[in-house]
């Protein structure tokens, strides 16, 4: 989890933090694997979510800036990594889990280390590298292979397969759940590797930071509860609009406005 510095001010951040955030307000028992120090604050996160926190002197904090050319991202400090063998045992049976790194501090072998687990995998935070300055810049996801043996879920976004789309492609071909996200145009989701359009929601947008993740999370956890891909990508789209429609975690929907927002959905898209 990271100290955001946006147009909106410093706020708490990071793929972990939105998902955690979604999955608590959809009525899961929630907890993180971390790393920050002294300046992040626990109380941003519901005193329920369970936090095992690797110490660290240093918060990750990003700068994100917005162009029209789009959000650029700056790092000024790094929290510790997070190794396999930071993992609390009693954690490995947890049935849902989510791997969520943003600059390269999860070990790829917690991808493994769930015994039960539906795992869904972010993996933006192994496709970054850090320049002069902190700049952000895209990289390889060198450790794809060892990692997607393991995944019931692959989320990205359309700019994190911008320069090798063909790759990515390939990368849903091993996963039965996948999906990229598109803002605006909705998202493409990948059913053993078959690809289906997925509408996007109505929302009056202003702040879409997490709006990612929202998805991804939502899309995990009902998937999880029906089996039915379609249905958990009409939710996610519904969870990721509302999402936006508020600063930083504020618009993430409970589970009962989900359901009246996916019903609103449905309808329109039926035409009624």
């Amino acid at each position: 989890m990271t100290l955001d510095r946006t147009a909106h001010g410093t706020r708490p951040g990071g793929a972990a933090y939105y998902a955690a955030m979604t999955a608590h307000r959809l009525g899961l028992q929630v907890a993180v694997l971390t790393s920050y120090g002294p300046e992040f604050p626990r109380e941003a996160l519901p005193p329920d979510v369970q936090i095992e926190n690797v110490p660290s002197e240093r918060v990750t904090v990003f700068v994100l800036e917005e162009s029209a050319r789009g959000r650029r991202l700056r790092v000024l400090s790094r929290a510790e990594d997070l190794e396999a063998d930071h993992l609390p045992d009693d954690w490995r049976d947890a049935p849902l889990a989510l791997l969520c790194p943003v600059i390269n501090e999860v070990d790829p072998a917690l991808a493994g280390s769930f015994s039960e687990a539906s795992l869904g995998v972010l993996p933006q935070g192994w496709m970054r590298e850090r320049g002069a300055g902190g700049a952000i810049s895209p990289a390889p996801w060198e450790d794809a292979r060892l990692v997607l043996p393991h995944a019931q879920l692959l989320a990205l976004s359309a700019e994190d397969i911008e320069r090798d789309q063909k790759t990515a492609i390939e990368w849903f071909q091993h996963v039965p759940l996948g999906v990229v996200t598109r803002g605006r145009g909705g998202a493409t989701l990948f059913v053993n590797g078959e690809r289906y359009h997925v509408e996007a929601d109505r929302a009056t947008e202003v702040d879409t930071t997490g709006a990612g993740d929202v998805f991804a999370t939502a899309l995990l956890v009902e998937y999880d509860r029906d089996g039915n891909p379609w249905e958990a990508a009409a939710a996610a789209a519904c969870a990721a609009a509302a999402s936006i429609e508020a600063v930083g975690a504020a618009g993430i929907p409970d589970r009962a406005a989900l359901a009246a927002r996916v019903a609103g959905y449905q309808r329109r898209l039926a035409g009624g």
